[in-house]
C-alpha cells in the first residue's frame, strides 16, 4: 500500500496506533474530512508509527477534530515530506520548531486551530515551502524578517490572529507571490514601496489592520492585481490615480478608511471591475461620469461621504440595486429612484429669455400631447388585463438555463476547496457561473437521502412563488439534468451570501475568527425587522400564501450589507387564499416537520401546521438573538424554557438575561457618541425590553394568544 486517501468519509477515530508499522511503504496519507478526533491530547499517537513510513510524502489530516498538542515525534517522520495539512483541527500549543527540519516541505496548512506564541524565526529554512496558511489561530507577535526567504513562496495566509507590527520583512525577494491574506490583525506601519514589484499577485487583503499613511503609488504597478481589500484601516491622504492601471481589478475594498480628495478618474479604465466600495471615508468633489461604462460592475458603494453634484444617470446608475449613495448630503439628481433633490439650474438672464419664448411656442403643442397621451393610458389600463397570463411566462423566461457541466465548470469540479456547508439532502457549494460571472451558492441534492427529490420540487414551488424584492433568498435557476456517469442530478442555484448564516453569528466556532464576529443590537433589530418582513410576505402577499415550517438562525442568511434573507424552503406548505390547506389528493403527514426548539407546541398533538406555528418559530428566534441562547440550551431543563425563561425576565431583569456580547457592543459604541451616557443606557434599556415582549408574545404556548406577524412587524 503506497496510497490511502478517505478523505471526505463519515469515518469516526481512533486512527489504529499501528497503521505505519502494517504499511511502511505508504507514500501518501489523506484522512480530511471525517471524524477521527475526539478533542483530547491523545488523537495523534498514530503519528509513532508513521516513523515508519520512510518514504512518506504527503500527510493530510485536517477537519478531522483532533485536539491536543503536535506531538514531538512529528520530528521522526521522513524528510521527504512535501505537504504537511492539519487545518481544521483543535490543536493548542505553539507551533513546534521540529517542522524546519522538513526541508523538503513545499505546502504547511495549520490554519483553523488554537495555535498560540509566536512564528517560529527559523521558518526561512524551508526554502521550498510554496504555501504557508496559518490563518485564523491566536498567534501573535511580529513576523520573522527570515520569512523573507521563502522565495518560492506564492501563497501567505496569516489572517485572523493577533499579529503585530509592520511590514518590514523583505517581501521584495518573494516575486512569485500571487495571494497574500494578513487580515484581522493588528499590523500598523504602511506598505512598503517594494511592493510593486511582486508582479505575480493577485489577491492582497490588508482589511482590518491599523495601517496608516497613503497608499505608495508602486502599488499601481500590480498589473495582475484581481483582488485588492484594504479596508477598515488608517490609510488618509488620497487614493492613487495609477490604481486605474491595475486592468484586471475585480474586487477593490477602500472603504473605512480616512481617504480624501476625489475619485480617480482612472477608476473608469477597470473595464472588469464588479466590486467597488470607496465607502465611509472622507471623498468629496463630484463622481466621475465615466464610471457609467463599468458595465460588470454589481456593486458600487460610495456611501457616507462628502461627495457632491449630480449624480450619473446612465450605465450602472440606472440600477438602483447596484449603486449605493446615502450619506452624501450635497449630491443631486440621478434617476428618480434614487429620491435625490433635483440639481439647481443656474441660466442667464438671455437663457430666462429664450425659455420664455419658447414656451410661448410649444405649450399649444404640449396641450395636444397631454390629450394624446391621457388616450393611450386609457388604452394601455384596458389592454393590461389581457397581458396578465403572458407575464407569468416572461418572468420564467428570465431565469438562466444551465446543465451540470455549466455547475461543474462553476464549481470548479465540485472542489472541497468551494465547499461552503452541508446541508439535509444535499451539499452547498460557491461559484461563478460562467454566462455572468455572477457568485452563487449551488446547492446539489443527494438524491438517495430519503424525500430529497421531494424537497427539490417543494422548494421550486416555493420560491416560483415568490416575488419579493429582498428578505427572502434568491433563486437564481435549477438543474435537473444527468451527470457524467448518468445519475440524476438536481441542484438549486442562489445568489451567494457572504456573510453566512444568522447561526453563524450567533454560535460562532470556538477559533479566532469568532472573537471579531458580533452584530450590535441595531443590526440585531435589522435583521429582526427582515425577517419578521419575509414572514409577513410569505404569509399575506404571495399568490398562494406560504407557511415556512422552519424558520430559525441557520436558515437566516446575511448579505455583504448584513440584510436578512429567509432561505431553506424544503418543508412549506400552501394555503388557499382562505387559510385553508390547498388539497392535493393526500393529507399532510402525521410526521412533526421543523427543527427541535422551534416547532409550535401544537404539532406534537397533531394540529396542522399555520401561520401561528411559523410566527412560534419567529418568537423563538428573537428571543435567541436578544439572549444568545439556542432553545436547546444545556441550561433549560426541568420545565424551564426560553420562552419561559425571557418572561420571567420581564421588565426588571431583562438587562441580565441579554446577550452579553450584544452589551459589549453597545458599549463599544457609546465611546464615540456623544449622547449621555445615562440617557443612551436608558434607551438602551427600553428598546431591549420592548423586543424581548414581541418575543414572548410570539411565542406564547397557545396559538390563539400570539402576536399576529404584522404587529410584530410595526
Amino acid at each position: 500500500m503506497e496510497i490511502l486517501d478517505v478523505n471526505t468519509n463519515t469515518i469516526s477515530g481512533p486512527v489504529p496506533l499501528d497503521l505505519g508499522q502494517r504499511m511502511t511503504n505508504l507514500r501518501w496519507i489523506n484522512l480530511g474530512y471525517n471524524s477521527l478526533g475526539t478533542g483530547g491530547a491523545g488523537d495523534l499517537r498514530f503519528i509513532d508509527s508513521l516513523t515508519n513510513c520512510t518514504e512518506l510524502q504527503n500527510l493530510a489530516i485536517y477537519a478531522n477534530g483532533f485536539g491536543g498538542v503536535l506531538p514531538d515525534a512529528i520530528v521522526n517522520l521522513s524528510t521527504q515530506l512535501n505537504q504537511f495539512l492539519a487545518g481544521g483541527n483543535q490543536f493548542v500549543g505553539s507551533i513546534p520548531s521540529s517542522i524546519t527540519n522538513f526541508v523538503n516541505l513545499a505546502t504547511l496548512g495549520l490554519e483553523s486551530n488554537y495555535f498560540s506564541g509566536t512564528i517560529l524565526f527559523d521558518i526561512g529554512k524551508l526554502k521550498d515551502l510554496q504555501i504557508l496558511s496559518l490563518g485564523t489561530n491566536e498567534l501573535s507577535g511580529a513576523i520573522p524578517s527570515s520569512i523573507g526567504n521563502l522565495t518560492r513562496l506564492f501563497e501567505l495566509s496569516l489572517e485572523e490572529n493577533n499579529f503585530t507590527g509592520s511590514i518590514h520583512w523583505s517581501i521584495d525577494n518573494i516575486t512569485g507571490l500571487q495571494s497574500v491574506n494578513l487580515s484581522y490583525n493588528s499590523f500598523v506601519g504602511s506598505i512598503p514601496k517594494a511592493i510593486g514589484g511582486l508582479s505575480s499577485l493577485s489577491s492582497l487583503n490588508l482589511a482590518h489592520n491599523s495601517f496608516i499613511d497613503a497608499l505608495p503609488e508602486e502599488i499601481g504597478k500590480l498589473q495582475n492585481l484581481e483582488v485588492l481589500d484594504l479596508s477598515e484601516n488608517k490609510w488618509s491622504g488620497g487614493m492613487p490615480n495609477n490604481l486605474g492601471h491595475c486592468l484586471r481589478l475585480e474586487q477593490l475594498y477602500l472603504e473605512d478608511n480616512t481617504f480624501q480628495g476625489q475619485i480617480p478618474s482612472s477608476f473608469s479604465s477597470l473595464k472588469g471591475i464588479v466590486d467597488l466600495d470607496l465607502s465611509r471615508n472622507n471623498l468629496s468633489g463630484q463622481i466621475p461620469v465615466d464610471l457609467e461604462k463599468l458595465m460588470l460592475l454589481k456593486n458600487l458603494n460610495l456611501s457616507f461621504n462628502n461627495l457632491q453634484g449630480e449624480v450619473p444617470s446612465e450605465g450602472v446608475f440606472k440600477n438602483i440595486s447596484i449603486v449605493s449613495l446615502q450619506g452624501n448630503l450635497e449630491l443631486c439628481g440621478g434617476i428618480p429612484e434614487l429620491r435625490l433633490s433635483a440639481c439647481p439650474l443656474q441660466k442667464t438672464a438671455n437663457e430666462r429669455h429664450n425659455l420664455a419664448f419658447r414656451f410661448e411656442i410649444i405649450a399649444p403643442v404640449v396641450v395636444v400631447s397631454i390629450t394624446l397621451a391621457a388616450l393611450l393610458v386609457f388604452l394601455y389600463r384596458k389592454r393590461k388585463s389581457e397581458k396578465t397570463f403572458n407575464s407569468q411566462s416572461s418572468v420564467e423566461e428570465e431565469f438562466l438555463r444551465v446543465s451540470y457541466n455549466d455547475l461543474l465548470k462553476a464549481t470548479d469540479g465540485f472542489s472541497l476547496t468551494n465547499l461552503i456547508g452541508n446541508g439535509s439532502f444535499g451539499t452547498v457549494y460557491k461559484g461563478i457561473l460562467h454566462q455572468d460571472e455572477k457568485l452563487v451558492a449551488v446547492k446539489g441534492l443527494n438524491l438517495e437521502q430519503l424525500g430529497a427529490s421531494k424537497s427539490f420540487i417543494a422548494e421550486c414551488e416555493a420560491l416560483r412563488n415568490t416575488r419579493h424584492r429582498k428578505n427572502l433568498l434568491k433563486l437564481i435557476t435549477a438543474c435537473s439534468s444527468v451527470d457524467h456517469e448518468g445519475n440524476d442530478f438536481k441542484a438549486l442555484v442562489f445568489e451567494f451570501m457572504p456573510n453566512r448564516s444568522l447561526e453563524d453569528w450567533l454560535h460562532p466556532r470556538g477559533d479566532a475568527s469568532s472573537q471579531s464576529r458580533n452584530l450590535s443590537l441595531a443590526q440585531r433589530l435589522s435583521i429582526a425587522i427582515d425577517v419578521a418582513s419575509a414572514l409577513y410576505y410569505l404569509h399575506n402577499s404571495c399568490e398562494r400564501p406560504i407557511i415556512h415550517s422552519d424558520l430559525k438562525p441557520s436558515n437566516v442568511l446575511l448579505n455583504e450589507d448584513m440584510t436578512a434573507n429567509v432561505g431553506d424552503f424544503r418543508l412549506v406548505k400552501f394555503l388557499a387564499i382562505s387559510g385553508t390547506q390547498i388539497n392535493r389528493g393526500h393529507t399532510e403527514s402525521t410526521v412533526i416537520k421543523g427543527s427541535i426548539g422551534y416547532i409550535a407546541p401544537e404539532y406534537a398533538l397533531g394540529r396542522k401546521r399555520s401561520k401561528a406555528g411559523d410566527v412560534y418559530s419567529y418568537g423563538i428566534l428573537l428571543l435567541e438573538m436578544l439572549t444568545g441562547k439556542g432553545p436547546t440550551d444545556d441550561m433549560f431543563v426541568n420545565g424551564l424554557s426560553l420562552y419561559e425563561f425571557s418572561k420571567r425576565a420581564l421588565p426588571e431583569q431583562v438587562m441580565e438575561i441579554v446577550d452579553p456580547r450584544l452589551l459589549l457592543e453597545e458599549s463599544n459604541v457609546a465611546v464615540n457618541n456623544t449622547e449621555n451616557q445615562e440617557v443612551r443606557e436608558a434607551k438602551q434599556r427600553e428598546c431591549l425590553i420592548s423586543l424581548v415582549r414581541i418575543g414572548v408574545a410570539c411565542s406564547a404556548e397557545s396559538p390563539g394568544e400570539r402576536m399576529d406577524i404584522k404587529d410584530a412587524l410595526k
